[in-house]
């Protein structure tokens, strides 16, 4: 599993997402070209829950187009955990079947926090720290 860089405008796209849509999880998918992260591709959570998400597939649809289009693989999908760690949940291990892409989640507990992780028959094999922002007290 080859780590990644996210263009840091992008990190603060996904901190601002995050902000704007809690307390419900926001989602969406990590662009780019071989390992570098430069486009946010933001999707509905259509299960508007504050514990879990999942997309909607006409996004789904539109950003595999979209990234085609562009020359571009998608490199990551990514959500947000608004109370929670950035670390995966069961259900995201559970949910987590493409080998080939990592899995981001930001989270707003305690700071912020934004964590990408290669994720093998249900277990997690690697993490990347990507931001890290503790709450200031």
């Amino acid at each position: 599993m080859q780590f990644m860089k996210i263009d840091p405008n992008v990190i603060q796209e996904l901190i601002a997402q995050a902000r704007k849509d809690a307390p419900e999880e926001t989602c969406g998918y990590l662009l780019g070209k071989d390992d570098e992260v430069t486009e946010n591709y933001w999707m509905e959570n259509i299960d508007h829950s504050s514990e879990h998400f999942s997309f909607a597939p006409k996004d789904q649809f539109a950003a595999l187009r979209y990234a085609r289009k562009n020359g571009l693989k998608i490199l990551a999908n990514w959500h947000s955990h608004p109370a929670s760690p950035s670390r995966p949940s069961q259900e995201d291990l559970r949910l987590a079947n493409d080998p080939t892409i990592r899995y981001a989640i930001l989270s707003l507990y305690e700071g912020v926090h934004l964590n990408s992780f290669g994720i093998r028959d249900n277990q997690v094999v690697d993490k990347e720290i990507h931001y890290s922002e503790d709450e200031k007290k």
